[in-house]
């Protein structure tokens, strides 16, 4: 087939294609545009399916190794643009693609009528992190991070008032920073090894020496800076909890994976300078010093918020933490279990903050004031609002069964209490760390990782009882929420995908074992990049003309 060659730009044409053709669609034409917009979030789940098929190797003949590469206009590496699909990205791709799709679903009832453009910027957020997991080449990864940051600006402030103007505000500044830094670190690197595309620094990296081996450190420092801002480390991660608070809660749902993001970048640039002696900014000791304090962090931060959607906030920096200090251990054994851990936290927290907003519509007004004051009215952060008056939806009888069941799931997963899918994570990692151990006495850093694990669950399982009851029962008036079937429909379906990764984690954590060990042997994946040929000649030699 043609076009199969060309498959590992789909994720990026498609939400681009889509984005410019809604902008040109006028308001009244909402329809066309929802239509437009669900059938393209259909094709980019149908392509980020053939991408893992790829990398599980239904493609022998034309990617035999399971890593599809893309060179875009037939310029070989390292002198041109490349895309590169391996296992991990597969994932990231698929991971966003879900996560995305149930917040558009859940966006149409009311959230993208709430500002304009909501639609277009969304699937402009969904390339740019398309692109960010895709791109073989450190420019092209700051091209794309720009795109999604842009995207996240106008998200971020979609619905207006005062409250998502003041985060967004900070959320923007803290953003160009880490833009600035992710620059700076990018021309450093090239000056040193005259290359920014990542398979060509991986194989240059163990060449340098002396001043130049030097400043390729420290421009590695600076890059990993810029990514730790990017997945919420302590102390760069001030600025998330009152951001995502305020943001629309579909908005919210999506950026759950950006913190993910700076994990990503971490983890691809740690592997692919693993040869070479990787530079101790993305990973070892440091990582895991960082990612244990995120991890302590986000402990306090989950025990000190009375607001629901700060709770949130400080479970994803929570959640960062947690993969910031596994992978900071030594060796691949724990980065499988890790990225299982990755995907199921992404899930529940985009289910979570979906799930918030209609909680509060079965609340009577002021029921807020206890958690305002036990806040030490913390005027600066209120609680978020709707924007419109309208009551959406109707009155169903077992909304609140739905409702009830749907928090103690959400709650289940991101504290990893048994039996989903969130237990199995925390527990295969604890797992895994006991069995890192050259000797049958695990270290001191092994005991502090299960122990901090440990000890934020309990946490977080607190925090979760004691938010519920007053969500649920502290109020003296509750009233039936109101809400529609493309309201219900993506927070279950989140719930089903989890309780899904629960009865298959077996076959998942066996995919996300081989991926780590993929990890470890770069090797395949600078082979992969810099001998493949132009698209042009495969097809030829495939004999078509």
């Amino acid at each position: 087939m043609q076009w199969l060659p060309h498959l590992p730009i789909l994720p990026i044409l498609i939400p681009l294609f889509t984005s410019g053709v809604l902008l040109l669609l006028k308001d009244s034409r909402r329809k066309v545009r929802l239509a437009l917009s669900f059938a393209s979030m259909f094709l980019q789940l149908v392509v980020a399916a053939n991408l893992l098929g790829i990398t599980l190797g239904t493609e022998p003949d034309m990617w035999p190794t399971g890593i599809a590469v893309y060179l875009l206009g037939d310029w070989p590496a390292p002198f041109g643009i490349v895309l590169v699909v391996d296992r991990l990205a597969a994932m990231m791709v698929m991971l966003n693609t879900i996560v995305g799709g149930a917040a558009l679903i859940y966006a149409v009832t009311r959230w993208e009528r709430s500002g304009v453009h909501f639609l277009p910027f969304a699937h402009f957020l969904f390339m740019g992190l398309n692109g960010a997991f895709l791109t073989g080449d450190l420019f092209n990864l700051f091209v794309f991070f720009e795109v999604l940051l842009v995207a996240s600006y106008a998200l971020m402030l979609h619905g207006s008032g005062e409250e998502r103007v003041t985060a967004g505000m900070h959320y923007i500044v803290v953003n160009l920073i880490a833009s600035f830094l992710l620059l700076i670190a990018i021309a450093l690197i090239y000056a040193v090894t005259g290359t920014l595309n990542l398979a060509d620094i991986a194989m240059k990296a163990g060449q340098l020496q002396g001043g130049d081996r030097r400043l390729f450190e420290s421009a590695a420092a600076v890059l990993s800076a810029a990514f730790l801002i990017k997945a919420a480390a302590w102390p760069l991660n001030f600025w998330l909890p009152a951001t995502y608070a305020t943001a629309s809660p579909p908005s919210a749902a999506m950026f759950a994976i950006m913190t993910k993001l700076g994990v990503y970048c971490l983890l691809r640039m740690g592997s692919l300078l693993l040869p070479s002696g990787a530079p101790a900014a993305f990973g070892g000791e440091w990582m895991f010093a960082v990612g244990l304090a995120t991890l302590v962090f986000g402990t306090i931060g989950v025990l000190a918020t009375q607001k629901a959607q700060r709770l949130a906030g400080f479970a994803a920096i929570l959640s960062s933490g947690i993969l910031l200090t596994s992978l900071g251990v030594p060796g691949v054994t724990l980065t499988g279990p890790a990225l299982y851990y990755l995907i199921v936290s992404v899930i529940a927290l985009a289910a979570f903050y979906l799930l918030l907003e209609l909680i509060e519509r079965s609340r009577s007004f002021g029921a807020d004031l206890l958690a305002v004051s036990m806040e030490a009215f913390d005027l600066d952060d209120p609680e978020p609002t709707d924007d419109t008056d309208d009551v959406v939806g109707m009155a169903i009888p077992g909304a609140m069964a739905f409702l009830g069941m749907a928090y103690i799931c959400c709650a289940l997963l991101i504290t990893g209490m048994p039996p989903l899918a969130g237990f199995v994570g925390k527990f295969t990692l604890m797992t895994a760390a006991l069995q890192t151990s050259a000797t049958d006495t695990p270290t001191i850093a092994i005991w502090l990782l299960i122990t901090a694990i440990l000890v934020s669950g309990v946490a977080c399982l607190y925090a979760f009882l004691r938010t519920g009851i007053r969500l649920f029962w502290s109020s003296e008036e509750t009233v039936t929420p109101r809400l529609q079937v493309t309201e219900a429909v993506p927070v279950g379906g989140l719930i089903l995908i989890a309780v899904a990764l629960t009865i298959w984690a077996g076959p998942v954590l066996g995919y996300l074992n081989q991926t780590a060990l993929w990890l470890d042997q770069p090797q395949a994946y600078v082979e992969a990049v810099l001998s493949h040929n132009p698209v042009r000649e495969l097809t030829t030699s495939r004999g078509t003309p």
